[in-house]
């Protein structure tokens, strides 16, 4: 098959033929029908995140099934899905205690003594080892997944569409809803408006906040933001973003989103807050990178948290996005700047770099 390999950090994704195994007993081989392109992967691209090469990269996609294992259960041949890189083995402490996203159990993996799930030609300078990327690989023209790492959608869902819930519309909109439990007429403020940070937005709306403020650099976005459901805009470069968000409300907000994964902005995300108030880290902050709170700040029960794929249970979650989405409440088309093949997916990080574009989708078979 057809693949985007990346065999060295801060260079390009290469295409090639990559070779791909049969199910095991609780694999899933689906065809590859769209992939968003997330900034998680550029992290990996530049080395901000350490990951094993050579490795096909993606982890927002959407498919159709090909072939099952002998004891999957979940979905069956020609059930439309959409993939989640948060595996899930369905019987450790946290999948047990209804933390399925924080699953890290092996058991959704091929062992070191099994076959790999992707390898590549023998040759003296490849090894023919070839990395699966966040158990899935979706830069690819099929997947060979755990059955735990998707979830069947009725098929009326258009496919294209229907990869930005893989993950940044679960990350964005599960923020919200789920980690920090957004209430009705509650305060809003989302610093960074990519896909991530405009989904965070829909779900607050979804969620009935009062006033949903939207933080970011670019106007375009901000722009795109009201669109969302963002009922004010604050443009970062026109001054402080604290003070512009702390004297339109009056004292800050009950939550704040940080979805770009700096220093910088995570700090500010918990400055923000009113008293009471709860912080939420949706970007990936670099390794080794540390960020800084005023100690005195907690006297006022502020709080700050991580949120991992918007602590989501998608089997039911990502089916109830869809429904959203088909019912005109989720805002997935509008979030759509390009469609491109595969062989131009360089370009689609290209303009993440940029950082104009909320997203890029590539659509396979076209």
């Amino acid at each position: 098959m057809k693949a985007a390999v990346l065999r060295q950090v801060g260079s390009p994704l290469l295409i090639e033929q990559v070779k791909i195994g049969k199910p095991g007993p609780h694999e899933v081989l689906i065809r590859t029908a769209a992939a968003g392109v997330c900034h998680s992967d550029l992290h990996f691209i530049e080395g901000s995140y350490p990951f094993p090469l050579p490795a096909v990269l993606g982890h927002e996609s959407a498919g159709v099934v090909e072939q099952i294992g002998s004891e999957v259960r979940t979905v069956k041949v020609g059930d439309h899905v959409i993939t989640c890189l948060s595996a899930y083995c369905g019987h450790c402490e946290s999948c047990l205690t209804g933390r399925m996203s924080l699953c890290v159990s092996p058991e959704t993996k091929r062992s070191a003594g099994q076959e790999p799930r992707l390898c590549e030609e023998v040759t003296p300078q490849r090894p023919g080892n070839m990395n699966q990327f966040l158990n899935l690989s979706s830069f690819a023209e099929q997947m060979l997944i755990h059955e735990h790492a998707c979830v069947a959608i009725r098929k009326d869902m258009p496919l294209d569409v229907a990869a930005l819930i893989g993950c940044s519309v679960t990350t964005g909109v599960g923020a919200v809803i789920h980690t920090s439990n957004v209430r009705a007429g509650e305060t809003v403020a989302v610093i960074g408006c990519g896909g991530v940070g405009l989904a965070a937005i829909n779900g607050a709306a979804i969620a009935g906040a009062g006033r949903i403020i939207a933080v970011d650099r670019f106007p375009s976005k901000l722009e795109l933001a009201k669109s969302f459901g963002a009922t004010d805009v604050v443009n970062a470069n026109d001054g402080d973003a604290v003070a512009q968000v702390m004297e339109l409300t009056s004292g800050g907000v009950h939550h704040s989103f940080e979805a770009i994964g700096l220093k910088a902005t995570a700090e500010q995300s918990f400055k923000m807050l009113r008293r009471g108030g709860t912080a939420n880290i949706i970007g990936m902050i670099p390794v080794g990178v540390n960020i800084e709170l005023h100690g005195a700040d907690f006297l006022g029960e502020k709080r700050i948290q991580g949120s991992l794929m918007g602590s989501n249970r998608f089997p039911v979650d990502m089916p109830r996005l869809v429904d959203f989405y088909l019912q005109g409440k989720l805002k997935l088309d509008q979030m759509i700047s390009r469609r491109l093949k595969l062989e131009q997916i360089n370009d689609a990080f290209d303009e993440l770099r940029r950082g104009e574009l909320a997203r890029s989708v590539i659509v396979f078979d076209q």
